[in-house]
């Protein structure tokens, strides 16, 4: 089945910078005519940035697609949808590769033994003094060296 491209050229720009660029919008599996009833839904859609006044409109099928001219208050701008197949790709990514089927199922893998936790380091004693700060905070934390808190 054939890859279609969905390209747009679209005038850019005012005055003296005005020019065309292309766009390719999209890559279609199929038929050419699916391809042509996508694009002419994008082509009647399409909202070009030029002109900001449009006052008139006009949509145009040619042979490989649809042709845009919207009249502005001072100049027309014009975008062209045409379908095109597709032939090469250098950005195109690679087909996926086909991996066989194993013969047999591979044994599963022996679970890790886990360690188990080490024990818990007993609380400071209640009445070993405990150093301070003038304003009552522990110089030492509590939790400082203990191994059942990581």
């Amino acid at each position: 089945m054939a890859t279609w491209g969905l390209v747009m050229e679209t005038t850019v720009g005012m005055g003296e910078r005005k020019h065309t660029e292309a766009y390719v919008l999209a890559h279609l599996e199929g038929t050419r005519e699916d391809a042509l009833v996508e694009l002419e839904r994008r082509a009647r859609n399409h909202t070009p940035e030029h002109p900001w006044s449009p006052k008139r409109r006009r949509l145009f099928r040619e042979g490989g697609g649809f042709l845009l001219v919207i009249d502005g208050a001072r100049q027309s701008f014009s975008t062209r949808f045409t379908v095109a197949e597709l032939l090469d790709d250098s950005a195109a990514p690679p087909p996926p590769a086909v991996e066989p089927e194993p013969a047999e199922p591979e044994p599963a893998a022996p679970e890790p033994e886990v360690a188990p936790p080490p024990p818990p380091s007993p609380p400071p004693s209640p009445s070993a003094p405990v150093e301070r700060y003038a304003d009552g905070v522990p110089v030492r934390p509590s939790w400082l060296g203990r191994t059942d808190v990581q």
